[in-house]
């Protein structure tokens, strides 16, 4: 059915599509019939999965980006993913940077986005979260710093969103590796990441204990990162003591790229990322002896590209552009596949 519908929606530009979509899915979470008849169409065994203290239904999960403002995710769980991950949320409300700022390239099954974190902010997003959440479903949130908030400064940022959401996410996820937001990069590097994972590991370990559930902190790192800066990284993490990582965000790099649009500024993301994300993975299994669990993301356009992650190494994994070529039902033969 998808393929019948994905020529229409790509004759829209692709935000306007999205919104579209998001609308939908916060419609269906008001209907439950619909609802449910959707949950019954996507429903399959459960694949239990534990990870960073959690349990999750299933190892799939939907990326951050997708549902950046919390409007769509009680919607999108009839899709049948076993976590969500909300945001990128800053304190602030935020335009992102001009548009457009997305680009299909449908002949390599890839998006360029430099959307910027554009979003309503920390209280908008509080307000979405609150409520009955969807049974069964794990809800992380990704967070990251404003635009206009200098780097020396990001700790403050981290530590109102992580404060904020304490009480209402499963997870939180430690974004310093967008490329769409200037200099936010440079927060990987070992000093830098290093402290900002120090005061947000020491501030969650208070918040836990008034509320008496666990809070596992992640760090979502740069596919761009070279063998040094990634080991400078991975020891930041570990002796700050986060419970994971994500792999990866999206890259920079463009490769043979058979479209006019692929000098567009921007991540990449999609097929081209395959590879990359996936080595990625097993470098970071490899330096840190699996001691650091990790949620692999990026090109998993079919069960088989997310089979190669959790073989790699991720004991988890996450799909976002892949959704936009393959359709929903990628999520459930990719649980079936496990």
């Amino acid at each position: 059915m998808y393929e019948l519908i994905r020529p229409f929606l790509f004759l829209l530009d692709p935000e306007r599509a999205h919104r579209i979509t998001i609308r939908l899915m916060h419609g269906l979470a008001g209907m439950p019939f619909l609802f449910r008849l959707l949950r019954s169409l996507y429903d399959t065994e459960d694949k239990p999965v534990k990870a960073f203290g959690l349990s999750f239904s299933n190892p799939v999960g939907l990326g951050a980006g997708y549902d950046k403002d919390a409007l769509g995710f009680r919607g999108l769980a009839a899709l049948g993913m076993g976590h969500i991950e909300i945001g990128t949320v800053t304190p602030r409300p935020q335009t992102g940077n001009p548009k457009p700022r997305i680009f299909r390239l449908p002949s390599n099954q890839a998006l360029i986005n430099r959307m910027g974190f554009p979003g309503r902010g920390i209280d908008f997003v509080k307000r979405q979260m609150e409520g009955k959440k969807p049974e069964n479903l794990v809800l992380g949130v990704n967070i990251g710093k404003n635009q206009e908030t200098p780097n020396q400064e990001a700790a403050k940022d981290y530590l109102t969103l992580l404060r904020g959401f304490a009480g209402l996410a499963d997870y939180i996820a430690v974004n310093v590796s967008s490329p769409n937001t200037i200099g936010l990069r440079r927060l990987q590097a070992r000093d830098m990441l290093e402290g900002l994972l120090r005061v947000m590991v020491k501030e969650r370990d208070r918040l836990v204990k008034h509320l008496e559930k666990p809070l596992p902190l992640l760090v979502k790192l740069a596919p761009d990162l070279d063998d040094r800066e990634l080991d400078d990284a991975l020891e930041a993490s570990l002796i700050a003591g986060v419970e994971g990582v994500i792999a990866t965000n999206t890259t920079v790099e463009r490769g043979n790229l058979q479209s006019p649009l692929a000098g567009e500024e921007g991540g990449l993301s999609g097929k081209p990322l395959s590879e990359r994300s996936t080595e990625m993975i097993r470098k970071i299994t490899y330096r840190t002896a699996g001691e650091l669990p990790i949620i692999g993301v990026g090109g998993i356009m079919s069960p088989a590209d997310a089979l190669e992650k959790l073989d790699a190494g991720a004991c988890l994994v996450q799909v976002y552009t892949g959704l936009v070529y393959q359709g929903p039902g990628l999520i459930k033969r990719i649980i079936e596949a496990c």
